[in-house]
């Protein structure tokens, strides 16, 4: 650890100094972002500075409180994960800062590195400014595109390096690969680009805040129901009424699609559910009200126009549906025409009849492959389990909790909202 430290030593940058200020990612239009990677688990890292933020919100920390060699002397450059099963780099993170490169598994700093960029990554110029895993067939071969003025793709089986030069696309500051798109980042904004030939789309430059954030307020010029429909952010909660219309319900915002006309609108969750302010841990639809649980409390309304909060309510999770100690509810959903409500909790699921008087949570089972759920709800073709930017389709309760392996992933932005991008 001594060699190590006076070797990152030699790599200071004196236009980096760390501040006591913490960065805010949801101000003004954004940060620029000096590299971005996904974790073992998937969970996104942005780089910003000396400063890490982990997943799509929350508060920034020091880089070096997850990778302790990250420290005042290091300034990543670009990053990102090794995923391809048959390498033995596989899981892996890369950091590349100056002419050096780190590697990392499991958060922690592998033996010998850092290394220079030539010995790892031969071919590969210094001073990089983005870099992204690209696999097959997305590219050619399983590659690493590097970004330094040109594309180079650098094929991690033969180490052969194929160089592009780019005509249309920003300078990147930063890479990232997420749901099988590609995303050039470059100040404030992201443009999305062709893996293998480096061609931006047309007309695909947006602000990151709107997409890969999840703020209170966002940029004046920012499209709300756009931005709700394509957010690269998962949903916390979601639902659909008697009439069929989705109610989805993200940090600060809602987004409403009517099942007659699939129109969409996008408001504040304060706007037509003031008592509740924001920020909803899950909700689900029984006769006609939406059933809105956040923290240990459950909120009640009429759906309509506007939604009438029911007199009484908030009531607490214990007295409305019986659970003793639920600390967060994860989903929750009712299927059409029943009276029970399916509770999720972590990894197991609970039944709470609503009929019942007192109410109490029966039927406690394991959740099966589903691990974690974000939200999920149930309709006339069965539940939908949203785990991320996806979901899972099951015909019914029974299956969903039978299930061996999961089914067929389908995205959330695009078969539920109808995003095109």
């Amino acid at each position: 650890m001594k060699l190590l430290s006076q070797t990152l030593c030699l790599y200071h940058h004196l236009d980096h100094h760390h501040t006591d200020g913490v960065p805010d990612r949801c101000e003004g239009k954004g940060l620029e972002m000096d590299a971005v990677a996904v974790n073992e688990e998937g969970v996104p890292y942005f780089f910003h500075d000396h400063h890490l933020f982990k997943g799509f919100h929350g508060k920034a920390e020091m880089s070096n409180e997850t990778f302790p060699e990250l420290d005042d002397h290091v300034h990543v450059d670009a990053a990102f994960r090794m995923h391809y099963e048959d390498s033995d780099d596989h899981d892996h993170m890369f950091f590349f800062f100056k002419d050096k490169v780190l590697s990392y598994y499991q958060h922690k700093l592998e033996d010998g590195y850092p290394k220079p960029i030539s010995e790892v990554f031969p071919g590969i110029p210094d001073h990089v400014d983005a870099a992204v895993e690209c696999p097959k067939p997305e590219c050619d071969e399983d590659s690493v595109i590097v970004f330094k003025g040109d594309m180079y793709h650098y094929d991690v089986k033969t180490k052969a390096v194929t160089s592009k030069n780019l005509q249309n696309l920003p300078s990147c500051t930063s890479a990232f690969r997420f749901m099988e798109h590609y995303y050039c980042f470059h100040g404030h904004q992201f443009t999305k680009f062709d893996p293998k030939t480096g061609d931006m789309h047309i007309n695909y430059t947006k602000n990151a805040q709107d997409y890969f954030m999840r703020c209170s307020t966002f940029d004046s010029n920012s499209d709300h129901v756009e931005r709700e429909q394509c957010s690269r952010v998962h949903l916390d909660a979601i639902t659909s009424d008697n009439a069929g219309d989705i109610y989805a319900f993200r940090g600060h915002h809602y987004l409403h699609k009517d099942d007659a006309t699939d129109a969409l609108k996008a408001e504040s969750i304060e706007s037509a559910f003031k008592e509740l302010h924001s920020e909803v841990d899950a909700v689900f639809s029984y006769e006609g009200h939406l059933h809105m649980i956040k923290d240990d409390n459950v909120f009640v309304y009429k759906v309509g126009e506007p939604h009438t909060h029911l007199d009484g309510y908030p009531k607490t999770v214990k007295e409305e549906l019986g659970f003793e100690h639920a600390d967060h509810i994860d989903a929750a959903f009712v299927c059409n025409d029943q009276h029970i409500a399916h509770i999720i909790i972590d990894d197991k699921i609970y039944d709470v009849d609503m009929k019942a008087s007192p109410r109490v949570p029966t039927n406690e089972r394991p959740m099966g492959v589903l691990k974690h759920v974000d939200a999920a709800m149930c309709g006339s073709t069965g539940v939908k389990a949203i785990v991320g930017n996806h979901f899972y389709h099951f015909d019914s309760v029974m299956l969903m909790v039978a299930a061996k392996a999961l089914p067929e992933q389908h995205r959330v932005s695009q078969e539920l909202f109808g995003c095109d991008h």
